[in-house]
């Protein structure tokens, strides 16, 4: 049996709609005289249809309609007597199926209702398909930003990259929408993660870099590998800046322009009022200060992802930076003053445990591109190079000293365009745009 909610605008004592409606076998829910709680009644009762008679209802119930359609759909049938061409239109844009003019007779109550009834599903028919076009629509859209993607980090063609994503869809059996979306979502993190990540390691790179100009040690090479370094920091924060939410990100990447600021200044000549020369001790403590806002941001970016790939990312990501690390205490272990010289220790010892430690957790990951296989191999290689060289010059002196502090300088480069290449082949790699 049809249910219906009943709403009479003025007196209803007399008003025959109700029995009418229950002669012609309709079940009346109940009968809404407040026209202010006309919705949260129909959300109550759920009726199959709401009737109103409203001899002018006006732009008062064209409100209420249009809240029902918002909150609770279902068809709505008004019985008026107001013939105005602009409240016909306006009724027809408020949620109202059937706007019937002049009252009705009880032998034409169940046509209109049905009348209302197919109107409403029609309607929502409409609205269903227009949402599907819309979603394939977008997701067309997806599916070509996720091809892109995939074209410039693989280097593959169009129909390739199309190939790629109809197999991980097959795969995961996810539609093509969902995995792409995946890989937007992915390749955002994933470069975010990689760019922080970069601010670690250049964290270090300058002070390794500060020490060998101070020490003479290919004075100009270091000066112009400092001033790309500091390039390098303004514009990863700058794409920082505009790719992350500043809501959800905007304090941690906050902290890193605050701290990159300090050490800029110094690193440029201009020490803050009370601040001393940059002298090695100056430099490195503000340049940890960076690293560790730097590291605040990489781990909030890693963990934002949802993308467990973007563990493995962090990871070579940061053998960038202990690269460079183990590389700046082995310096101060050689040019510091005595003072620095348990601490050069301990940091040589920290970094290079947890790099080697790194080291071999990448290597036991089962891993399908030979790229990432030879750069890792190179990797254990220039390793265990910078590790001699590191060694030799501690053991030098005089000119020696210098020609080893030299080849510390090149290996840890070296050492660093490795990781440089493998995070950008993890980062492009399938696993971790598909997951």
């Amino acid at each position: 049996m049809t249910s219906a909610l009943v709403h009479l605008n003025g007196s209803n004592s007399a008003h025959p709609l109700v029995s009418d409606l229950e002669a012609a076998g309709i079940r009346v829910l109940g009968v809404a005289e407040d026209r202010s709680k006309l919705v949260q009644e129909v959300v109550r009762h759920a009726p199959d249809v709401v009737i109103c008679d409203d001899s002018l209802p006006g732009e008062t119930l064209f409100r209420v309609t249009q809240a029902i359609a918002d909150t609770a759909p279902c068809p709505v049938l008004v019985f008026t007597s107001d013939g105005d061409a602009d409240n016909i239109v306006r009724a027809t844009e408020s949620g109202i199926h059937a706007y019937v003019v002049s009252g009705y007779g009880p032998h034409r109550l169940r046509p209109l209702i049905h009348l209302a009834q197919a109107r409403f599903r029609r309607e929502r028919a409409l609205q269903e398909e227009l949402r599907d076009i819309s979603s394939r629509f977008e997701e067309r859209k997806m599916v070509d930003r996720a091809k892109g993607i995939l074209m410039r980090a693989r280097q593959v063609s169009d129909d390739d990259a199309f190939q790629m994503l109809r197999t991980a869809s097959m795969h995961s059996n996810q539609r093509l929408g969902q995995v792409s979306q995946h890989i937007i979502h992915s390749a955002h993190f994933a470069e975010a993660v990689n760019r922080s990540g970069q601010l670690r390691m250049l964290s270090q790179r300058l002070v390794k870099l500060h020490l060998l100009q101070q020490a003479g040690v290919q004075a100009a090479r270091c000066g112009e590998q400092l001033k790309e370094s500091v390039r390098r920091i303004d514009a990863n924060l700058a794409h920082l800046g505009r790719s992350l939410s500043r809501p959800t990100h905007g304090d941690l990447l906050g902290q890193v322009v605050l701290a990159w600021t300090d050490l800029k200044q110094v690193l440029n000549g201009h020490p803050k009022a009370g601040q001393r020369a940059p002298g090695h001790e100056s430099v490195d403590e503000l340049a940890e200060l960076l690293l560790q806002a730097a590291e605040r941001l990489t781990s909030n970016l890693e963990n934002s992802g949802s993308v467990m790939p973007l563990q493995l990312l962090n990871v070579a990501g940061r053998q960038r930076m202990l690269s460079q690390r183990f590389a700046k205490y082995a310096l101060l272990a050689v040019l510091g003053d005595s003072s620095l010289m348990q601490r050069s220790e301990d940091g040589m010892a920290e970094s290079s445990a947890a790099f080697e430690q790194a080291l071999s957790y990448l290597n036991g990951i089962p891993l399908t591109s030979q790229d990432i296989r030879n750069a890792l191999d190179t990797a254990s290689m220039g390793w265990q190079q910078m590790l001699a060289d590191a060694r030799d010059a501690r053991q030098s002196s005089g000119q020696e000293r210098l020609t080893r502090l030299e080849r510390l300088a090149v290996a840890s480069e070296d050492l660093l365009n490795v990781f440089e290449r493998l995070s950008d082949h993890y980062e492009r790699s399938m696993q971790m745009l598909v997951g």
